[in-house]
């Protein structure tokens, strides 16, 4: 494996950690051959009891495995880093359609509008949003402050999100409201018609308004996520490796 023959240029560590399905058994094999723990960062095709940890968004099970070395976190773990202050911009974040979701174009129009009439609002779209909508919002909203997805860089996102007051969320854009969360903003999530009612990210977003993370029909208690940091706690914690 040409990355098995790469990490013998490594220095010595402890852990080796990946994630997707084509990374499993070089992490494997990584690990193997440099007495290194292995950490696989989501529900593995292979069995969890191969690797050391598996760190996997709880909303990929139906049932908790309550196997020992499996940490369920709250969403897919990410980038940002929350605000150290106060943050004060306003996002909108627009997904598009997919295998779980529809788009309803006015219906979201609608919903934006109704939520832009305070302050100054900034709106940025994905690569699944339709190419037209943006342009068609920016026409009905004007004051809105709006930046394609073609127009920002690796990072960028992460990086707005870690000084965001508040954020709302297409509900199809599952891991930016796990972001949004992470980076200490108010989030609240636009409606998306559900193809799917039943699936597993669903179930996941159902999970946090019962847990009160996300916005209703007022302010949320404000909620933030640090799933990364209390993952790499426990895992520290239970080698007796001081943090």
């Amino acid at each position: 494996m040409k990355a098995l023959a790469a990490s013998r240029k490594l220095p010595t560590v402890d852990f080796v950690i990946g994630a997707g399905h084509r990374t499993h058994l070089s992490l494997l094999a990584i690990a193997k051959s440099s007495g290194a723990r292995s950490i696989v960062l989501m529900k593995p095709g292979l069995p969890m009891g191969w690797f050391d940890w598996c760190v996997a968004p709880e909303h990929d099970f139906k049932i908790n495995p309550d196997k020992p070395r499996v940490i369920l976190s709250k969403g897919a773990l990410n980038r940002v880093i929350p605000a150290k202050g106060n943050g004060s911009e306003k996002w909108f974040l627009i997904g598009g359609p997919s295998k779980i979701h529809g788009f309803d174009e006015d219906r979201l129009i609608s919903q934006i509008r109704d939520l832009a009439c305070d302050g100054n609002w900034q709106v940025t779209d994905s690569r699944r949003t339709p190419g037209d909508f943006l342009g068609k919002l920016g026409h009905q909203i004007p004051n809105l402050s709006l930046f394609p997805h073609q127009d920002t860089g690796s990072g960028w996102l992460a990086g707005k999100l870690s000084g965001a007051a508040e954020v709302w969320v297409t509900e199809d854009s599952v891991s930016m409201v796990y972001e949004a969360l992470t980076g200490g903003a108010k989030v609240g999530v636009l409606k998306m018609p559900r193809l799917k009612p039943n699936a597993r990210v669903i179930r996941g977003l159902e999970k946090l308004k019962e847990e009160g993370y996300l916005a209703g029909n007022g302010a949320c208690e404000h909620k933030t996520l640090a799933e990364a940091d209390r993952c790499a706690v426990e895992i520290l914690t239970t080698c007796g490796i001081p943090r």
